[in-house]
């Protein structure tokens, strides 16, 4: 699990010791501390890849003060497994303008596909003039270099609209040809009383073209949820895809009552997805969670415990389960915990 723990670690980073925590997780190493990126408001949303065998790559934001999730994208490479880290490369840099137009970024994600000698990071872009970063637009960039420098690229997208991206792209076979899944969602609702809040599906043979695949339905009863930033595994069955998703009242103001991530199964390589439903035994309380599919068939669930936000009591240790295949999902177990705020 050292690979995760890196994910999660490197907001907290300037808060405490390396070695000052508990849980079940081991080998903890610091990527970045807030001194390294003076007049940064934060450091967030971390993501690590791996370039090749102890070759690894974190992406991260440096926030802007005076907004809420925006900034700049930075990556870091470790050729010794994550026991030290390079000096950070700027990814996408907000003070660079395109043209006449100012842009930050938020939400780094990593992906190094299996056919390609290349690792892309994708993240969220949008005008610096927003407040955050709800409405922003898909931009990558690729490195062949295995994270010391980074070539943007500009996507063509045929979805248009507005998203939010957290989770990264899963690579699928449809048909005998490769295809890559991207979970996203919009939450135009926020700033427009007639926008929307919805999960949904991109896909893309190449990595550079995007198109709409297809939403994730809301419950078939009982009231609205809002579906966002799930993360896509192969379900029980090698022909089946699962999404686990981040859920709160469709008002965006709590979490559900009961708190619980809500799936959803596809069985048509992501096209089509059944209403999605309650998971009794995961917990969610408008808060950020991490779902894949292990090697051994295993499926794991990363979570913040404690009740949502703005709760003092809220977010301040990583819990985990683990659900055999075929197999129920194990008690709840402690991944992660240093007392701090480590996720949102």
């Amino acid at each position: 699990m050292k690979r995760i723990i890196l994910f999660f670690l490197t907001a907290a980073a300037s808060l405490i010791a390396a070695d000052d925590y508990k849980g079940d997780v081991k080998d903890v190493r610091v990527v970045r501390h807030m001194d390294q990126h003076p007049g940064a408001s934060l450091v967030w949303e971390p993501y690590i890849a791996q370039w090749k065998p102890k070759h690894l790559v974190v992406a991260y934001g440096a926030g802007i003060p005076g907004k809420t999730d925006m900034g700049s994208i930075y990556a870091s490479v470790s050729t010794n497994d994550g026991d030290t880290w390079s000096e950070a490369v700027p990814v996408f840099d907000h003070n660079h303008w395109q043209g006449a137009i100012h842009f930050a970024y938020a939400n780094a994600i990593l992906f190094k596909p299996s056919d390609q000698e290349v690792m892309w990071c994708y993240a969220m872009r949008c005008p610096m003039n927003y407040r955050h970063s709800e409405d922003s637009q898909l931009v990558a960039a690729y490195t062949a270099d295995g994270g010391r420098s980074w070539t943007p690229v500009e996507l063509a997208m045929h979805y248009s609209g507005p998203l939010i991206v957290v989770a990264g792209p899963i690579e699928t076979k449809v048909k005998g040809k490769t295809r890559y899944l991207f979970p996203a969602h919009r939450n135009t609702l926020r700033n427009d009383p007639l926008g929307s809040r919805d999960q949904f599906v991109l896909s893309s043979t190449s990595l550079l073209e995007w198109k709409f695949e297809g939403y994730i339905p809301q419950p078939e009863t009982g009231d609205k949820v809002f579906l966002h930033e799930g993360g896509i595994a192969v379900g029980d069955s090698p022909d089946e895809l699962k999404i686990v998703m981040r859920t709160a009242n469709w008002e965006e103001k709590g979490a559900l009552d009961p708190p619980r991530a809500f799936s959803s199964i596809s069985k048509d390589g992501g096209t089509t997805w059944t209403a999605a439903k309650q998971e009794p035994e995961l917990w969610n309380a408008r808060s950020k969670g991490y779902f894949s599919r292990n090697a051994d068939g295993s499926h794991l669930y990363v979570y913040n415990d404690g009740p949502a936000m703005p709760a003092k009591a809220g977010r301040t240790s990583l819990r985990y389960k683990v659900q055999p295949m075929g197999g129920a999902w194990s008690a709840e177990k402690t991944f992660y915990d240093a007392g701090i705020k480590n996720s949102y």
